[in-house]
Parts: C-alpha cells; structure tokens; sequence
C-alpha cells in the first residue's frame, strides 16, 4: 500500500492523539477500515495492567517502571538495564513470584512496545528477508547476503549486494534492502542517514523494499540513486535481456 502524504498526515495526527493502550488501537481501526492490528479484548486484566489502562499509559512501560522500583527497594546497587530487559524477556527471573504474573500480563497484552513486540517484528522482518531471497532465486539472480559480507568484513551492509547489476524502471541496481515495515517520515528519513547513504557511497546506487508500503513524496531520490518500492519489482532488466 502506497499512501499519499495527505492520507498518511490524516493516520498520523489521529494517532498522535490517542495514548498507546489497547482501547485505543480499537478506536483507530473502526475509523480506518485499513488499519488491521486490532488485538483482542482482554476482560480480566490483572492489577498493574488495569493500572496502566487507567493512566492511558503502554503495559510494558508500565511494567519496566515498578520492576525498576521493585529491584531498586531490592537489590544494594541499581538494577542494570541488561538485568531488567533480561527479566522483560522472562518474568519467570523475577524472584517475587506476584510481580513475575503482573509483568507478564502486561508483557504479553502490549501491542505496541516490549520484548513479545520486539521479537514480533524481528520475525517478520526475517520473513520478508527469506521471501526476497527466493525471489531473488527465482530470476536467478546472483548475490551476497549479510552473511557473507560480514564474513568478508563489512561492517554495515544491506540485505543482499547483486554481483552483478541489474536495471529497474531504466535506475541500476547494486544492492536491495528488504523493510517490513511501513516508510513514514521519520523512520525513512533516520534509514538514510544511519544506512541507506551508507550502502550508496560503498556499493552504489540500490533499491529498498517496503513491504507494507511508504508515504510516496518519499520516493524522491530516484536520481540520486535510491529507489523505492512496495514489492519486488517485476521489470527487472539483467545483463543477459541487454545484451539479447
């Protein structure tokens, strides 16, 4: 889905409106039909997840906020963030079997942060990552994944470099960068600074893929050597097709 800069505008000043709760997520899909992450009721909510419900305040910050209190009034030194995180991932580390329970309601009925959220998005970015493989095998196309680049020692590299280049809507093509994600503004604008340009200046000009589409004013670097697109291109000219 590609939207225009108007209609992603609209999405996004009615979200900026609305806390990240559960509720409303219920709100914003009656008012765009498109809008699919609806979660299911929850009509039990325990103690600290009510609480964070009452306050119009995410779960699993509500959760990070009394775990850090708890082991504070606990523990002689301050918790360190890789303990806490580790103790998010699992309450079952939690040495007060209540709180362990309360974390893991919140935990698991956040839709929006925490580590369940984390590792939701990490598998379905490798998801997008295998399907662009294949595709990529399928027209046989010859290239080197994240894998081999690091192991030849590169340190930042895109999703796969194409050993050999290949043309796109009359663009080359050196590298293609698989997003599952949606390419608002703010996230597309961080990409190009911390990767994207980074890909041009060592590999060349190159294509990235937002699966779940982008705000189309973005697509304007076509010239300067970054495409975009919400799909695997279908138009794709090979050296084998110029030559022939």
């Amino acid at each position: 889905m590609i939207l225009t800069k108007a209609q992603y505008d609209e999405i996004a000043q009615c979200l900026v409106s609305v806390p990240p709760t559960r509720q409303s997520l219920r709100k914003l899909k009656q008012r765009f039909p498109r809008y699919l992450n609806g979660v299911e009721e929850n009509g039990a909510a325990p103690v600290l997840l009510e609480l964070a419900n009452e306050v119009e305040y995410a779960p699993s910050l509500m959760a990070r906020i009394i775990l850090e209190r708890f082991l504070q009034e606990h523990e002689e030194a301050p918790p360190s963030k890789s303990v806490i995180n580790s103790m998010l991932r699992d309450p079952s580390q939690i040495p007060d079997g209540v709180l362990a329970n309360q974390v893991y309601q919140c935990i698991v009925n956040d839709c929006c942060y925490g580590p369940l959220v984390d590792c939701i998005k990490h598998a379905i970015g490798h998801e997008h990552e295998v399907l662009l493989r294949d595709l990529l095998l399928e027209k046989n196309l010859s290239f080197l994944d994240e894998d081999q680049l690091r192991a030849r020692g590169y340190d930042k590299t895109p999703d796969f470099i194409l050993q050999v280049p290949v043309a796109v809507e009359g663009h080359i093509i050196h590298w293609i960068e698989s997003k599952a994600s949606f390419g608002d503004e703010c996230s597309h604008h961080a990409y190009l600074h911390d990767q994207f340009w980074s890909y041009w200046n060592r590999f060349g000009p190159g294509l990235v893929i937002y699966w779940y589409g982008f705000i189309q004013e973005l697509d304007c670097n076509r010239e300067r050597g970054i495409l975009l697109h919400a799909c695997f291109p279908t138009d794709i000219v090979t050296l084998c097709h110029s030559v022939a």
